[in-house]
C-alpha cells in the first residue's frame, strides 16, 4: 500500500476555514460570482454557457474555446503555442499530479523548489521517486541557489519543479535566473515543471523590469512544462479548472495518456465558465480587478507589518497572493501552531502555520493570504494587532 503523508496545509484549511470569521489564509484572489464575472466583461449580453448543449463528456482534452483562449495568452510573449499543446484538468492540483505520474517513478530522482505547496514534492515521493528539496532562504529574498542546484542534479534526475510566483513567500524567480536554470537542465534534457498558478499577479514588479519573469513556455526550452489554474489569479476556484501546457507534443502525449486513468475530461459547465473568463472580452477586466486588489491589500498589509515591527519580520512579496511573515515574541520566534490556534480561537482570524504546513525549518512563520476582500483583511489585521498587544505573552516559544 502506498504510504500517503498528511497534506498538512489542506488538512489545516479543512479544519479551520469554515470555523473562522476572517479567513486570511486563503490563497485565491477574492472569489467572484458569475454575475460579477459578467460585469467585468466587455460583452455583457454574451451567454456564459450555452444551456442548449448536451452535457456529454465534452472534448476529452479540453474544449476548443478554452484551449484557444489559453493558447492566445501563452502566445502573446513568444512563439505561437498550438491549442493542441494544452490539456485541461480539474484544477492545477491534478495538473501537477498528472505531470509527476507521467514523468517519474521508482528509481527516478526529482528536485523541487522549497518551501512550496506540499503536493509538488510529496506526490513524486509517493510514486517512488527520490526527492531532493532545493531550499530558498529569506536571506536571499527567497531565491534558491543555482550553485546548490548544480550539486543536486544526478544521472537519474527526471524532473525539476519550480513554483513561480512562489507560494508561500510571494517571491519570484526572475528572468535571468530562469535562463541560468535552463542552462543547467538543458545538457541533461531534464524537464522543468513550472507551477505558475499565481501568474500573472505581478503587483510589485513592472513588465518592463529586466527581472520580470515570462512564463517558462516563452523561454525556448523544449522540455518546459507549465501548469495553471482558474483558482488563484482568476478568482474562480469554484469551477475547478486547471491545465497543463508544453511546447513539446511528446510531453503532452505522456500527460494525456496518464489522464485517461483519472477524470477522462473536465466538466463542460466548468470549462464554459473558464473559456468566458479567459476570452479577450473578459480577461483583461478580470485581471485588472485582481491586480488592483492585490496592490490595495498589500499596502494595508505592509502598514500592519511596520506597525507591528517588534513582532513581525518578512521579505515583502512582489507577486502572487501570499506573504510569509515571521512572528516574534521578545525577539524570539513563537510556536506558530500555538499562535495560529490561539489566534483563530480567540479572534476568528485564520493564518496558516509555517512549521506545520511548510516544513520544520519555518518555525514562527505564518502564511498570510492577503488578496481577500479588502475589509476582511483590514478588520482581520486589526484583530491580530489587538491579539499581539494583549495575548502574545500566552503564546509558547518555538522549540
Amino acid at each position: 500500500m502506498v504510504k500517503i503523508e498528511t497534506f498538512s496545509v489542506e488538512a489545516w484549511m479543512d479544519e479551520w476555514e469554515h470555523n473562522c470569521t476572517h479567513n486570511i489564509a486563503e490563497t485565491c484572489c477574492a472569489s467572484i460570482s458569475l454575475d460579477e464575472l459578467r460585469s467585468l466583461s466587455d460583452s455583457k449580453t454574451k451567454d456564459i454557457f450555452d444551456t442548449s448543449k448536451a452535457l456529454t463528456y465534452g472534448t476529452i482534452r479540453g474544449s476548443d474555446e478554452l484551449r484557444s483562449n489559453l493558447a492566445r495568452l501563452y502566445s502573446a510573449k513568444g512563439p505561437v503555442l498550438p491549442k493542441e499543446n494544452i490539456i485541461s484538468t480539474p484544477g492545477a492540483i491534478q495538473a501537477n499530479y498528472l505531470c509527476a505520474y507521467a514523468l517519474v517513478g521508482p528509481g527516478d530522482h526529482v528536485i523541487c523548489h522549497y518551501p512550496t505547496y506540499q503536493s509538488l514534492y510529496s506526490v513524486p515521493a509517493h510514486l517512488g521517486a527520490s526527492v531532493s528539496l532545493w531550499p530558498a532562504s529569506p536571506s536571499t529574498s527567497w531565491l534558491p541557489s543555482l550553485t546548490t542546484l548544480a550539486t543536486l542534479i544526478r544521472p537519474n534526475t527526471k524532473l525539476i519543479i519550480i513554483n513561480n510566483p512562489h507560494n508561500p513567500t510571494g517571491s519570484i524567480l526572475p528572468k535571468p535566473f530562469l535562463e541560468r536554470l535552463i542552462a543547467l537542465a538543458s545538457p541533461h534534457s531534464i524537464p522543468i515543471l513550472a507551477d505558475e498558478v499565481y501568474r500573472p499577479i505581478f503587483h510589485s514588479l513592472s513588465p518592463l523590469s529586466p527581472d520580470f519573469p515570462p512564463s517558462l513556455l516563452s523561454m525556448g526550452y523544449e522540455h518546459a512544462i507549465v501548469t495553471g489554474s482558474m483558482s488563484k489569479a482568476y478568482a474562480l476556484a469554484g469551477i475547478r479548472v486547471g491545465w497543463v501546457a508544453s511546447r513539446s507534443a511528446a510531453l503532452i502525449e505522456r500527460v494525456a495518456s496518464a489522464r485517461h486513468y483519472t477524470t477522462i475530461s473536465v466538466s463542460q459547465l466548468d470549462e464554459g465558465v473558464a473559456a468566458y473568463a479567459l476570452h479577450a472580452d473578459t480577461v483583461h477586466g478580470l485581471l485588472a480587478r485582481n491586480i488592483q486588489l492585490a496592490k490595495t491589500n498589500l499596502e494595508i498589509l505592509e502598514k500592519w507589518v511596520v506597525k507591528n515591527e517588534d513582532e513581525c519580520e518578512w521579505v515583502r512579496p512582489v507577486a502572487g497572493t501570499t506573504a510569509f511573515v515571521k512572528i516574534l515574541r521578545d525577539g524570539r520566534p513563537v510556536d506558530d501552531v500555538d499562535f495560529c490556534e490561539k489566534l483563530v480561537r480567540g479572534t476568528g482570524v485564520l493564518f496558516v502555520p509555517g512549521r506545520r504546513c511548510f516544513g520544520e525549518e519555518f518555525k514562527g512563520y505564518v502564511r498570510i493570504g492577503f488578496v481577500c476582500e479588502t475589509e476582511v483583511l483590514r478588520e482581520g489585521l486589526q484583530k491580530v494587532t489587538q491579539f499581539l498587544r494583549k495575548e502574545i505573552g500566552d503564546v509558547k516559544f518555538a522549540e
